[in-house]
C-alpha cells in the first residue's frame, strides 16, 4: 500500500522504535506479497526500520513509505487504507500493490494496472474481489511508472524477454485512496527471477523518490 505524503501532520508520539504497537492479530496466515503505505513524515524512526503491525501484518518504515508484508491474497485485502488509518492513526494518501501476475500465455511479463471490476454486475461472481460495478481511483502514477519501468526493463536486458504491458482492471481488493498494481509475471519461473525483482525494486526506489536521489516520479502534486 502507498500513499502520499501529508506534511502537515505532525506527530505527537516521541518514543523510539521499539515502542510502536504491535496490533491484535486475528490469526489469518499472510504470504509474501508486499503492499506498501506511503504516509506523513512523522515516525521518529530511521528509514528501514520495523514499524506497527496490522492484524499480524508486519510493516517497514522508510521516512513517509510504509512496506507492509503479508501473507494474504491481498485482491481479497478490502479496505487496507483505511484499516491502517484507524489502528495507527497515520494518513494514507495511495496505495500501491507488489504481486505476482499470472496469464494463460505463461509468458514473462512486468505489468501495471489499476483495481476493481466495473463490468461485473449485482449477483456476479467475483473471482478475484472487489464489488461489482466499482473500481476505485486509479493512482496516477500508473503511466509515468510504465514508461520508467519499460526503461528499467531495457536497461537490464529483460527486454524482450518479459513484456512490459499496461493491464486492464480486473480484481480487487475494495479500497478508497487512489491505487494500482505492480506485478512480476506470469509463473513460478518468473516470480522467483531475482533481475526481474531488482527491477521492481530499481521501479520502487526511483518512482518514490527514495534515498534522496531524485524527485518522485508521477507525483501530481509537485
Amino acid at each position: 500500500m502507498i500513499l502520499r505524503d501529508n506534511r502537515e501532520l505532525e506527530t505527537e508520539n516521541d518514543s523510539d522504535c521499539d515502542d510502536m504497537p504491535e496490533l491484535e492479530d486475528d490469526g489469518v496466515k499472510y504470504l509474501t506479497r508486499l503492499p506498501l503505505a506511503r504516509l506523513p513524515l512523522f515516525s521518529p524512526c530511521p528509514p528501514g526500520t520495523p514499524g506497527p503491525r496490522l492484524q499480524g501484518i508486519p510493516s517497514f518504515v522508510n521516512n513517509e513509505v510504509r512496506l507492509l508484508k503479508h501473507d494474504n491474497s491481498i485482491v481479497r485485502e478490502d479496505h487496507l487504507d483505511r484499516r491502517w488509518e484507524e489502528a495507527t492513526g497515520e494518513v494514507v494518501d495511495e496505495v500501491i500493490f507488489l504481486s505476482r501476475h499470472t496469464a494463460v500465455s505463461n509468458r514473462p511479463a512486468l505489468t501495471i494496472h489499476p483495481i476493481g471490476v466495473p463490468h461485473l454486475q449485482e449477483g456476479d461472481v467475483l473471482p478475484a474481489g472487489g464489488k461489482p460495478g466499482w473500481a476505485a481511483p486509479p493512482n496516477p502514477r500508473i503511466g509515468p511508472w510504465l514508461r520508467l519501468l519499460k526503461g528499467i526493463a531495457e536497461s537490464h536486458n529483460l527486454t524482450p524477454e518479459f513484456e512490459v504491458t499496461l493491464e486492464a482492471t480486473h480484481h480487487g481488493p475494495k479500497l478508497t485512496h487512489p491505487q494500482c498494481f505492480v506485478e512480476i509475471g506470469s509463473t513460478e519461473e518468473y516470480w522467483k527471477r531475482q533481475d526481474a525483482a531488482q527491477a521492481i525494486a530499481l521501479l520502487v526506489w526511483e518512482g518514490l523518490g527514495l534515498g534522496g536521489r531524485a524527485s518522485a516520479v508521477g507525483d501530481w502534486r509537485r
